[in-house]
């Protein structure tokens, strides 16, 4: 969910209706929105969120980073850090936000030796005390599959077992109420085999906000996810938009002080 796909091979969304929760303070979104790792990159949220925009005219989305790459299920345990950590930050963010649901991508670290046996028993303990805790009994849950480029090269070639994790988690959205799930079908890996790239990457959310608005699983591509894409990207950026790019692209070097007050006269 931390997302890897590289920056450069997507245009940025930036809007500031989509806020993300960072140091404790609501910020417009930037990416990456999950800063693991200094090799973070692009994930599936921005474009969910986006996508969700265009829906909810007049409205602001909050994106809540809890993610941790390369974690398994079992780093996840209801009495871990991960697990601890997340709570806090959504109990955090509901201070003044409302809950609205829950994205969730993993499972390519229990591709094999045969993790996929308890996996669901484990999603399922997971699932049901993040909703206990957090008082959110009726808020979906969306839940993405592996990709099928998996077990076979690279760092994936390990990945063995994808196929019977995601048969796990397919189980587990169609047994519960308010759980969706999401194909990664025809997505495309980094050149490192395990990762999401950052074109798919924006595929996958739109699929993610789709289960989420219709509330049904995504086992298939949608007809038209292109021009979906092509929207997230092309929408014109407004005022204070500018200006946060401005400001972004002067803190780092990339313009100079000139240009910057260009954007701000």
């Amino acid at each position: 969910m931390a997302g890897r796909g590289f920056t450069h091979e997507v245009p940025p969304i930036y809007n500031e209706r989509i806020k993300m929760l960072r140091n404790g303070r609501w910020q417009m979104m930037t990416e990456p929105i999950h800063f693991d790792r200094p090799i973070a990159g692009v994930g599936l949220a921005a474009s969910f969120a986006e996508t969700w925009c265009r829906d909810n005219e007049g409205e602001n989305i909050g994106l809540i980073p809890c993610a941790e790459g390369g974690s398994s299920i079992d780093d996840w345990s209801t009495d871990g850090i991960l697990f601890r950590h997340a709570i806090n930050e959504a109990k955090f963010a509901m201070e003044d936000s409302e809950l609205a649901g829950v994205l969730w991508h993993q499972g390519e670290s229990d591709s094999q030796d045969g993790k996929h046996k308890d996996y669901y028993e484990k999603i399922s303990r997971i699932f049901n005390e993040i909703r206990k805790t957090l008082s959110a009994s009726n808020i979906p849950f969306i839940i993405g599959g592996l990709g099928d480029y998996l077990g076979k090269v690279a760092f994936g070639a390990g990945c063995v077992e994808y196929q019977l994790i995601n048969e796990e988690l397919q189980k587990y959205a169609q047994n519960n109420e308010n759980r969706y799930y999401v194909t990664a079908k025809g997505l495309i890996p980094n050149p490192d085999g395990i990762h999401i790239d950052a074109i798919s990457q924006r595929i996958f959310g739109i699929r993610y906000y789709e289960a989420y608005l219709k509330k049904e699983h995504i086992y298939e591509p949608l007809a038209n996810e292109k021009e979906l894409v092509d929207k997230c990207h092309n929408r014109v950026n407004t005022s204070a938009e500018k200006k946060h790019i401005a400001l972004e692209k002067f803190t780092l070097g990339k313009i100079s002080f000139e240009e910057l007050m260009k954007t701000f006269s």
